[in-house]
């Protein structure tokens, strides 16, 4: 008779025969299916910004899944909502890998959220694709696992910087910012824009991760008057502090990163919005002229057009090409090797990494929200 223990082992080296039942139990995949997991806030002060990533992704693989999928397995996304908040990040990341067992990591959201996750995907050895935050520690020194797509916010704060001081003139330029990474991250790289142009940071205030008590930073950045102020959170917090702004007399203009979410921004400040400056880093989702902007308009919902989704649609189109390459048995390192050789263009926003640059795309846009719109800009007045 056969011993139990020994016929375990029998049963477990016959299924590791089966073709995909090896990858399933390594790394997400199986015959006709691959595991991709997501954790951004879908509940919360940033909710819109999960909620329009994980809208996009889930429009660009509805299109690939319709056509066959990728090799012949569909992609199923599987989302965890951490509310913003880097503890529960963490925790659910680790439930991905060690219970779901995904093979990569899409489209998480913030910069507090990511410092979280990626020290626990880089120890397993999962790909940390595209999450939406500029901060540097993702892109300096160089993760072997983790992949950007967008420009970082040191691109962004140097095209703040710059257009304030050339079309305005301005040399006065505040900051209200997030009291955590996301908010230190977006002021080194201000600092370091005005620290170019012989300038400093001319006032700072702070408010808390997820709250909206503003009151107290807005009255100290007016008693500093200054000619500009560059806001670093989230879209609530934004649309607080401007109407406090505006309330109390400030006459400062407000800029922003592509963080804050332009189309919740504009819905939850209403007229007050008008005036704003935000640097995106994804062609406007408006602009029929790009081939990538029709084929997402054809795809996504019309109530979840946006830069966010925009974001998370194109994120899913680059994590296909990649995967497409990687053959009949994909495997995470396979991936991430195919991802630091991909050069390619979307159809009018082109991404290209390398074995040194795993930053896909470094393109800024300047935008001003008017009548409820974000508008682009040639030149500020």
């Amino acid at each position: 008779m056969t011993s139990r223990p020994l016929l375990h082992l029998l049963i477990s080296f016959m299924l590791g025969l089966l073709p995909g039942f090896a990858a399933w139990a390594d790394n997400g995949v199986s015959p006709d299916e691959i595991h991709i997991g997501m954790v951004n806030a879908q509940s919360g002060p940033a909710a819109g910004l999960g909620l329009g990533v994980h809208a996009g992704a889930e429009a660009y693989f509805a299109r690939i899944n319709a056509e066959g999928g990728v090799n012949g397995r569909k992609i199923r996304l599987i989302v965890k909502d951490d509310g913003y908040e880097p503890t529960r990040s963490a925790a659910l990341t680790e439930q991905l890998i060690k219970d779901d067992q995904v093979f990569a990591l899409l489209g998480y959201v913030g910069t507090p959220t990511s410092r979280a996750a990626l020290p626990i995907a880089a120890q397993a050895e999962v790909p940390y694709l595209f999450p939406f935050t500029g901060a540097e520690f993702l892109r300096t020194p160089l993760k072997k696992w983790a992949f950007n797509l967008r420009a970082s916010y040191f691109d962004e704060t140097e095209e703040i910087v710059e257009r304030i001081s050339k079309d305005l003139g301005s040399q006065k330029i505040a900051l209200l910012m997030q009291d955590d990474s996301f908010g230190e991250t977006v002021k080194s790289g201000l600092a370091g824009a005005l620290d170019k142009r012989g300038l400093g940071i001319h006032a700072e205030a702070r408010i808390q991760r997820n709250s909206l008590d503003v009151s107290g930073a807005v009255a100290a950045l007016k008693l500093a008057a200054p000619d500009a102020i560059v806001f670093v959170g989230t879209y609530q917090q934004l649309a607080a502090a401007i109407k406090q702004a505006k309330a109390s007399g400030v006459t400062a203009r407000f800029f922003t990163v592509s963080f804050i979410g332009t189309e919740n921004f504009i819905s939850a400040a209403g007229a007050d919005g008008d005036g704003v400056y935000i640097t995106q880093v994804m062609p406007s989702p408006h602009d029929r002229t790009l081939a990538v902007i029709r084929d997402y308009l054809a795809d996504i919902q019309p109530s979840e057009v946006g830069y966010a989704s925009l974001e998370g649609y194109i994120g899913a189109m680059v994590f296909v090409k990649a995967l497409a390459s990687t053959g009949a048995q994909p495997t995470r390192a396979e991936l991430a090797d195919a991802l630091q050789f991909l050069n390619t263009d979307l159809g009018g926003f082109k991404v290209a990494f390398s074995p040194s640059n795993h930053q896909g795309s470094d393109a800024v846009f300047l935008t001003r929200v008017q009548a409820g719109k974000a508008l682009p800009v040639e030149r500020m007045q």
